[in-house]
């Protein structure tokens, strides 16, 4: 079976939500930097700084904050 348009959807997400939790996931988890992630996105370097400053200040914890994806 090929995978193909399986794995695109992860490694080229087209919705807004998915294409920022797909890069930030590749922040965190995957510990890549941020220049060749705004790069392997479509972001610009200063746009993907500023999704991730706006993550990391949101508080993971508290089960009332609104997640970060909501629309």
């Amino acid at each position: 079976m090929d995978d193909v348009r399986c794995r695109e959807f992860f490694t080229q997400p087209v919705q807004p939500y998915h294409r920022q939790y797909e890069a930030l996931r590749a922040v965190f988890v995957e510990g890549h930097s941020q220049k060749e992630v705004a790069d392997r996105f479509g972001y610009t370097y200063d746009s993907l700084r500023q999704l991730v400053r706006g993550f990391r200040q949101q508080d993971h914890q508290a089960p009332t904050s609104a997640p970060f994806f909501a629309s």
